[in-house]
């Protein structure tokens, strides 16, 4: 049994760390705050209390916690698509998904522009790479459906190469499916004015420009275009097998939580029992010597 000192000791170290983890979440909202004076302690019909905010956000990654373990332990395979407009909201949501989960389990694939060979292969042999073994999670940050969106509205693939896409997605998705693939897909939907209101944000905010390029700047002359495109590929791929679900991503904290909320009812699964780990006591040997480090070799300790 631990001395009551090193329970105390204890104690103490683990409210240090869960302070820490507070702190990394609280880094991200206020980076996402610093240009936005709308987003403050929450206004009715508007914004989240920031206190209902965080309790709701740590409450569903801990379930998220437990999803993974399930997911580990009956070796699923989870594919979760984000699509949406520029700045809708994908990236938070995704960051807020990963953020207390396994790497080497829950990863993000966020594909570039395709290659010189990869414009010649067939369309979604890219992306099959990326797709979960038993026991693994993967979201794509924009998926197969950069073909109905970006690239039919920037004229990057021709109309037959388009219509082949909507011929043959429903299929591959099925196949996906009967393979025994979880398939979900989120759009995250956005107003208008609060698109135009993130984009001026980012204009002014030295650390986001690096998020608008002149794609997603074209791709705000063509909103129209867009949404005739966004209507058009909601109507044609949406099917028993894989539908779509529509997150309202005006709100960014919301979003993110109806996200997670969802995502974890998509996914029956119970709480996995673990073996109590106790720590082994570490070895010494007598004849043990640690050497010095040479003092040039440490980082400064400017703060």
């Amino acid at each position: 049994m631990p001395r009551r000192d090193d329970m105390a000791e204890y104690t103490r170290l683990l409210q240090a760390e869960i302070l820490d983890d507070l702190d990394e979440e609280l880094e991200m909202e206020l980076d996402d705050r610093r240009l936005d004076p709308d987003d403050g302690d929450g206004v009715e019909g508007s914004q989240l209390p920031r206190s209902r905010y965080f309790r709701e956000l740590l409450r569903l990654q801990a379930e998220l916690v437990r999803l993974q373990d399930w997911v580990v332990h009956r070796k699923l395979k989870v594919v979760v698509l984000f699509e949406g407009r520029d700045a809708a909201g994908k990236g938070g949501a995704i960051k807020r998904i990963t953020q207390r989960l396994n790497p080497r389990i829950c990863r993000v694939a966020a594909l570039p522009a395709p290659s010189e060979r990869e414009r010649t292969q067939w369309y979604f042999q890219r992306y099959v790479p990326h797709l979960p073994a038993g026991g693994e999670i993967v979201l794509f940050d924009r998926s197969w459906y950069n073909r109905a969106g970006v690239e039919r509205v920037m004229g990057f693939c021709t109309a037959e190469e388009l219509e082949e896409f909507f011929r043959s997605v429903p299929e591959f998705e099925k196949m996906l499916v009967r393979s025994g693939i979880i398939l979900i897909k989120y759009w995250f939907s956005i107003a208008d004015d609060q698109q135009h209101s993130r984009f001026q944000m980012r204009i002014h905010d030295p650390l986001k420009q690096w998020k608008l390029s002149p794609m997603d700047l074209e791709s705000r002359r063509r909103w129209e275009a867009y949404t005739k495109a966004k209507e058009e590929m909601l109507e044609r791929t949406h099917i028993p097998e894989a539908p779509w679900w529509v997150v309202d991503g005006n709100d960014k904290k919301r979003a993110r939580l109806n996200c997670i909320h969802h995502l974890l009812c998509q996914v029956p699964y119970e709480e996995v029992d673990h073996e109590s780990i106790t720590l082994p006591a570490r070895e010494h040997h007598p004849d043990y010597l640690r050497h010095p480090v040479p003092a040039d070799m440490y980082v400064p300790e400017v703060y």
